[in-house]
């Protein structure tokens, strides 16, 4: 049973969703500073810099499954998700900070960024699984959960664009920008302290609702039993379906992520004020998702939803690499360049971001298809099975960003505005035709996934139905 029937009260959307600010935090300092930090700034090569993080993301997604699956078995008056959150949270900020600020004269080796990036990659999923996994538990309803799912997005979004935002204006203001090595250092002490307070904050604001003993105790934890019920979960047809098109939609967004700092400097050539703005368009296409995706969720279901819009995201997305090539756009680097620019990435991102946001939304129907046929409930483990299918998937996509900017070329300290046009067309060449492919797979398992809005009604009103028989043999058997 849910925590809540019927429509779910503002405070707990805006609660809930607040503590997805920490993975914006660190969704936007691995996806847009990090590579650009460590290899421009600190003078590591590109391509084992991508490999390092990559690395990081395969370990990290190694240990996700496992995390969900203590996540699911934790058992305490305060629940099964509350006392990781407590715990992590501390320890991740203060990985958060050491990452932005290495402890080594010159630049750092390979060893040293893996480690570190893997201590913060745990640490966030040791918060991350247990908070997202609270959503099929406090709703079973089809369109809350997308309702409660627009705000992880939202506040995500909101965390990610706020570190990217004072970047640009506070932290690395400087005649360098994003090559000035001073700028990273409270850039990473303030997202650690914005971590905390997201984590910690979202945590307290449900505890009334959350904090109450499991319904049943689980077995003992034993390496054996959990990956023999990470297996079961993982073997769900409907789970390896949307892990088909996730995984691609994921490799996708972490290679347009980590490439846009490129493209914005080198291609487009970006001065300060449109650097300035580039996070603005961003929470503008968040804004305007919040509004389009219920709508289209109501009319197409969400796997026609995600599919659709991972068409029109490519399509928007790539026109203006096209026109750039074909020698049809705008000088880059003016007004009208950047004006239209931004028009496009308007309009792309928020039909990418609604890809995402279905596909999310569809795990939590997973939970009640794996629970009618098995009589038990996995929310850890799914959810952290979309985090491993994610980190290996953006691991794959940001170690293809370090190699595209290789095999493009582009030197190491490459000045705006001075690089060859044959390593521009090479660079956006490669980078279209990975983002084609990429969004074709994504596109075609995306829409066949199997759970409909009637299936998931049905099966709820099964469940519920099953769990008042129980309660009534209970409380007049003999």
């Amino acid at each position: 049973m849910s925590f809540v029937s019927g429509p779910l009260p503002q405070r707990l959307k805006i609660v809930h969703g607040f503590g997805a600010v920490a993975f914006g935090v660190k969704d936007s300092g691995f996806s847009f500073f990090l590579l650009i930090f460590y290899n421009q700034v600190l003078g590591m090569n590109a391509g084992l810099v991508s490999l390092a993080l990559a690395c990081a993301l395969l370990v990290d997604a190694v240990v996700d499954p496992i995390l969900g699956n203590l996540s699911d078995r934790t058992y305490t008056r305060w629940g099964r998700r509350l006392p990781w959150l407590y715990a992590a949270a501390l320890p991740l900020a203060l990985a958060w900070a050491v990452l932005w600020n290495p402890a080594v004269d010159g630049t750092p080796s390979f060893w040293e960024l893996l480690g570190i990036a893997i201590v913060v990659r745990i640490l966030l999923s040791a918060c991350e699984v247990p908070s997202v996994s609270l959503l099929p538990e406090i709703t079973a309803d089809y369109d809350e959960r997308t309702t409660l799912f627009r705000y992880r997005y939202l506040f995500g979004w909101i965390g990610g664009l706020t570190m990217m935002l004072l970047a640009y204006t506070v932290f690395m203001r400087g005649p360098e920008g994003m090559l000035d090595a001073s700028g990273y250092s409270p850039f990473g002490i303030f997202g650690a302290v914005l971590i905390f307070v997201s984590v910690v904050g979202s945590a307290i604001g449900q505890h009334r609702l959350v904090a109450h003993l499991p319904a049943d105790r689980p077995p003992p934890f034993t390496i054996r039993q959990a990956f023999s019920e990470i297996r079961e979960a993982f073997s769900e047809r409907a789970f390896l379906i949307f892990a088909a098109g996730a995984m691609a939609a994921y490799v996708s967004q972490g290679m347009t992520f980590s490439i846009s700092n490129y493209v914005n400097l080198f291609v487009w050539q970006f001065d300060r004020t449109a650097l300035v703005i580039y996070p603005i368009i961003l929470f503008l296409s968040v804004v305007l998702m919040f509004f389009v995706v219920g709508p289209l969720h109501r009319r197409f279901g969400k796997p026609r939803s995600a599919a659709l819009s991972m068409i029109v995201a490519l399509g928007l997305g790539m026109l203006p690499y096209a026109l750039f090539v074909g020698g049809l756009w705008p000088e880059p680097g003016t007004a009208a360049s950047t004006a239209l620019f931004y028009g496009f990435l308007l309009l792309s991102n928020t039909s990418g971001i609604v890809t995402m946001i279905s596909g999310s939304s569809m795990i939590a129907e997973i939970v009640e298809a794996f629970q009618e046929r098995t009589g038990r409930r996995a929310e850890g483990s799914f959810y952290s099975g979309n985090w491993f299918v994610q980190k290996c998937a953006t691991g794959v996509g940001i170690f293809l960003t370090g190699q595209i900017i290789a095999f493009s070329g582009l030197p190491t300290d490459a000045a705006q505005g001075s690089v060859d046009d044959d390593v521009l067309i090479r660079l956006i060449v490669l980078y279209a035709l990975a983002s084609a492919v990429l969004a074709s797979v994504a596109a075609y398992w995306l829409g066949r996934f199997p759970i409909t809005r009637e299936e998931h009604e049905a099966r709820i009103a099964a469940l519920d139905l099953a769990a008042r028989g129980d309660i009534d043999a209970g409380t007049t058997g003999p």
